[in-house]
């Protein structure tokens, strides 16, 4: 009894464990950032918030990407209500263009060694300014459309871009300069001129400098307890993988042509089912993925006219010049398809425009080569082909009876008298009745 009181007196006393650190939630971004990459950070901040993670750490790896899924994940970071730390990773990595605006609107922005950011310059939609129009002495030359909206363009990035900084206390000025001169900087230099806030090597690191760090996300102040948090790897789900797929400008590009021409088969072969099943199908997931992507109409329109001139050849022979100039419809609507030429990930290769090019090229020289042969084959069928044919008469008659030709019996009519068993020679075919002569002895049938 003794011996009991002191041990129970010492388990009073003593503090109860301390309750585990909430996880830190680790989501890659890596590739060019586009529709798959914006729905994966917005369903992975959504699902930090669910589950309690006291902080988001965004390992960063990207050359850049679509504005429109660059803004999106910024709206998602500034409303998130957990923290979010932007980091460059592992050596090697970059944060151009969209990732440095990401990397602004993080909470907290931290790079690896060995890795750089910058270069946020934006891309100009269908090209460059216009060249050759240089200004003359004395006069000032009016700016063109296409400069108009590349200014518009850099203004509108750099205003935001500083609002940004100006949000997160960060270098403002080189942030206008990354877009206004597509600069680029180092980790280190990043961090001496306080475009970031640390240089981590690893993960590790990176949550122990950020452990007991007071960060304000969702108007609430929050302090950090990394230094023992586990940290949980959000995987890319099917979801995202098959989005990340189907909106590849490549894979778009061949659904939209696998689903038209296989709408086409069907409307020429009704009732096959499975290709007006399949086409349609492909049709409306390549709509899909064009209602994500920056789409250029003029560049669809004219696959689509090259396409109808191409199989226009086939049924309306105008000796070439229906397909050739299909062709050429073709390949140009397919090289200015997506606005995105300049942004690494979004464009099609021109190797998978020319092989496409080819096939359909040798796809329409193989059915006019058919239609050239068929003009040039004898006619078998209709009442070209019976004119000339030989016939055997199969009774007696004067001047008209009956007759087999190519193993039909039909009624046959004559200048004179016809004997059973005599072969004849169609001259005429008039309604159902065929006008023959005599074959001359020696003759040759058919």
């Amino acid at each position: 009894m003794r011996r009991a009181l002191p041990l129970a007196v010492a388990l009073w006393i003593a503090p109860a464990p301390a309750a585990p650190a909430p996880p830190v939630f680790v989501v890659p971004v890596e590739g060019p950032i586009g529709p798959a990459t914006a729905d994966f950070v917005g369903r992975s901040l959504e699902r930090a918030k669910k589950d309690g993670a006291q902080l988001v750490v965004l390992r960063m790896d990207t050359p850049g990407g679509l504005d429109t899924s660059m803004r999106a994940i910024i709206k998602d970071i500034l409303a998130s209500p957990v923290p979010v730390a932007a980091w460059v990773a592992p050596a090697g990595a970059r944060a151009a263009s969209a990732g440095t605006f990401i990397l602004y609107a993080a909470h907290v922005a931290a790079m690896a060694p060995a890795t750089n950011l910058g270069a946020a310059s934006p891309v100009a939609i269908g090209g460059a300014p216009e060249k050759g129009e240089e200004r003359r002495k004395g006069e000032e030359r009016q700016p063109t459309q296409t400069e108009t909206l590349v200014r518009k363009q850099t203004q509108d990035a750099a205003a935001y871009i500083r609002g940004l900084a100006q949000l997160r206390g960060r270098n403002a000025e080189w942030a206008e300069r990354a877009v206004r001169e597509a600069v680029s900087l180092s980790a280190e230099e990043a961090l001496r001129q306080n475009v970031i806030d640390l240089i981590a090597e690893d993960l590790a690191q990176l949550l122990g400098t950020l452990d007991a760090r007071k960060l304000t996300a969702g108007g609430a102040e929050r302090t950090l307890a990394t230094a023992t948090a586990a940290a949980v790897t959000v995987e890319r789900d099917w979801r995202t993988r098959f989005l990340g797929v189907l909106t590849d400008p490549s894979i778009a590009y061949i659904l939209v042509l696998l689903g038209i021409y296989a709408l086409l088969f069907e409307f020429s072969n009704p009732g096959l089912v499975l290709p007006g099943v399949v086409g349609a199908i492909c049709v409306l997931l390549a709509l899909y993925a064009f209602h994500l992507l920056p789409v250029n109409y003029a560049g669809l329109a004219l696959i689509l006219l090259g396409i109808a001139f191409m199989v226009g050849e086939a049924f309306f022979p105008a000796y070439g010049s229906l397909g050739i100039g299909g062709l050429v419809a073709f390949v140009i609507g397919s090289v200015i398809l997506f606005d995105a030429e300049d942004v690494p990930g979004f464009e099609i290769p021109l190797g998978l425009i020319a092989g496409i090019a080819a096939a359909s090229a040798g796809f329409l020289v193989f059915v006019l080569g058919m239609l050239v042969r068929g003009r040039r084959r004898p006619v078998v069928t209709g009442r070209e082909e019976m004119i000339g044919a030989v016939a055997e008469v199969l009774e007696d008659c004067e001047r008209e009876g009956w007759a087999r030709v190519h193993g039909e019996t039909w009624r046959v009519r004559a200048g004179g008298p016809l004997r059973r068993g005599e072969r004849v020679r169609v001259t005429g075919m008039h309604g159902l009745v065929l006008e023959v002569k005599k074959e001359a002895v020696g003759g040759e049938g058919r």
